[in-house]
């Protein structure tokens, strides 16, 4: 199962997706595909997201059944945490683009992110 969740994409990216996948609601996006589509999804996304942002959830083998990525300026990071990929939020003001999320967290673990000033 292909989970695709956009918010603020252009036009042309989201009918592009509604070729490929069901939109069940407003941006949700589902299917059934394999890894080789779900790359060549992603690819176009990144290449065509301008400001949006979004996240692809895929099942997987692991033990939570799902792994997920997201797309674009978020402030959601999935990171790992003993082998577990979870989600840690930036303070609003710090909403990155996925290289900058990268260089700020290069372990991607919770440690290295000072959440007490984000609620």
């Amino acid at each position: 199962m292909l989970v695709i969740v956009t918010e603020a994409i252009p036009e042309r990216l989201r009918g592009y997706l509604s070729r490929w996948l069901l939109e069940v609601r407003a941006g949700v996006f589902i299917g059934e595909y394999s890894v080789k589509v779900r790359e060549m999804l992603t690819k176009t996304i990144r290449e065509n997201i301008e400001s949006g942002n979004v996240v692809v959830a895929w099942t997987t083998n692991n033990e939570s059944g799902f792994d997920f990525d997201t797309v674009g300026m978020n402030r959601r990071i999935p990171t790992e945490l003993d082998g577990m990929k979870l989600v840690a939020f930036l303070p609003e003001e710090s909403s990155l683009t996925m290289e900058e999320k990268e260089n700020k967290l290069p372990n991607k673990s919770v440690e290295t992110i000072d959440l007490s000033n984000s609620f």
